[in-house]
């Protein structure tokens, strides 16, 4: 049998894509909620909400780390994204992380086609 090529093994571009909007989507509704919960705890001060709300986003805040840490796991990521996620609470890491990674995989896909270019020309 012929060795498994590079490509068949690497997580492709696109699904890295849709998984970082996935995480981008759950960090912004994550972000909005945590902005809710600091309004209505320091604000407000309202404990019959604050009791409603902060378990949601603490729901929130552990599905962000699944999503990051199932990217470290499949190797379309290192384990820094759900590492700033954890420590900035969440939202601002994963909302981050999704920025240098998205600019990542443009250059990436940059450098894919201009070999592909010289290669074919």
């Amino acid at each position: 049998m012929p060795p498994a090529s590079p490509t068949s093994t690497a997580p492709s571009v696109e699904s890295t894509k849709k998984l970082l909007n996935v995480v981008l989507v759950v960090g912004i509704a994550d972000l909005i909620l945590f902005l809710v919960l600091i309004w209505v705890a320091f604000i407000d001060r309202s404990d019959s909400a604050v009791s409603a709300i902060g378990p949601i986003h603490g729901i929130g805040f552990v599905v962000l780390l699944g999503l990051t840490a199932k990217g470290a796991v499949d190797g379309r990521w290192g384990w820094w994204f759900p590492g700033i996620t954890l420590i900035t609470t969440g939202p601002p890491g994963s909302i981050i992380g999704d920025l240098i990674l998205r600019k990542q995989l443009a250059e990436r896909e940059a450098a894919d086609k201009t070999a592909d270019a010289t290669l074919g020309g």
